[in-house]
């Protein structure tokens, strides 16, 4: 029997690499696109069909194959940091490719389309659990990106049905440890490692929800095979309030000899967001989270190798 073809975009990068392992592992044959501009060729799993190319650029979307029955977007510029160096480059990576690939959902007839979209979407939230209806008021370019896509994806959603992931913090083995511009863990982790200093950016007062790379990926392949999921946007985090301060504790206890402080700040940064996961665990059926402590020190001891 022919095995059923999914496409995953940003299939070099951290996330997308796992997610494209996944389907893999489960019998699908997989096409996957990357512009390798953070990216990396070593990421890419073997056993799939390999893009190289911009999804912002009409060339590259032609080179799909057009018998891809799922789209699993994940390809993109994920830092709110970052995004205010270049807007236009940020809106063409996040918006355009998003449209293009609808374009191409639409005349292929695909069956859904999951996007990576983001906890930024929400901008500054109060001190309680966000669920999915809270209002949107993004504080960075790549929030206001991430919100604009899903916003084009509601639109086209009669041609092309479609489940929008609102991730909160990813952390796990496998992120790029080079990028200090993204990933709170692995910034701090990187610091803490390389010169036992970690730098922080704003209070440690702050607070995130951080959840580990395998959950993400259960929530990921779920999210594309589950039908009572279609039409639906998640929270996909654990639900779990962490503190900076309480993070920072747990990165120095792994890593004796490090300590931080703190310097400055970063634009657009939320200071305070956790989520409401009743949709995610209704809807996708999961039981539980890994606990921080956990896949922190799966991180770390990955880090050390």
């Amino acid at each position: 029997m022919e095995k059923e073809k999914v496409l995953i975009t940003g299939v070099a990068g951290f996330i997308g690499s796992y997610v494209a392992s996944r389907f893999l592992q489960d019998g699908y044959a997989v096409v996957g696109v990357d512009d390798l501009s953070n990216g990396r060729v070593e990421n890419i799993p073997a056993g799939l069909d390999f893009i190289q190319g911009d999804l912002a650029q009409i060339s590259t979307i032609s080179k799909i194959p057009c018998d891809c029955r799922k789209v699993l977007h994940l390809a993109g510029q994920s830092s709110g940091e970052i995004s205010f160096d270049d807007p236009v480059a940020d809106l063409e990576k996040n918006v355009v490719s998003t449209l293009n690939l609808i374009r191409y959902g639409i005349e292929n007839k695909v069956e859904c389309m999951v996007y990576a979209s983001s906890m930024s979407v929400y901008g500054a939230v109060e001190n309680e659990a966000i669920s999915e209806s809270h209002a949107c008021k993004p504080l960075s370019c790549y929030g206001v990106g991430k919100h604009a896509a899903e916003g084009y994806l509601r639109v086209y959603q009669g041609k092309l049905p479609f489940v929008a992931l609102r991730m909160f913090n990813v952390y796990g083995p496998g992120q790029d440890m080079r990028n200090l511009r993204q990933g709170m863990v692995s910034i701090y982790l990187a610091q803490a490692l390389k010169s036992g200093r970690i730098e922080v950016k704003g209070s440690t007062d702050r607070f995130r929800d951080f959840i580990y790379i395998d959950d993400v990926v259960e929530a990921w392949f779920r999210a594309a095979t589950y039908p009572s999921a279609i039409g639906q946007t998640l929270n996909v985090g654990t639900g779990v309030k962490t503190t900076v301060e309480t993070l920072l504790g747990q990165v120095c206890q792994l890593v004796p000899e490090s300590t931080y402080f703190v310097q400055g700040a970063t634009p657009g940064d939320q200071s305070g967001i956790f989520a409401d996961t009743t949709a995610l665990r209704s809807c996708l059926g999961l039981p539980s989270f890994t606990p921080l402590e956990v896949g922190l020190k799966k991180f770390v001891d990955w880090a050390r190798l």
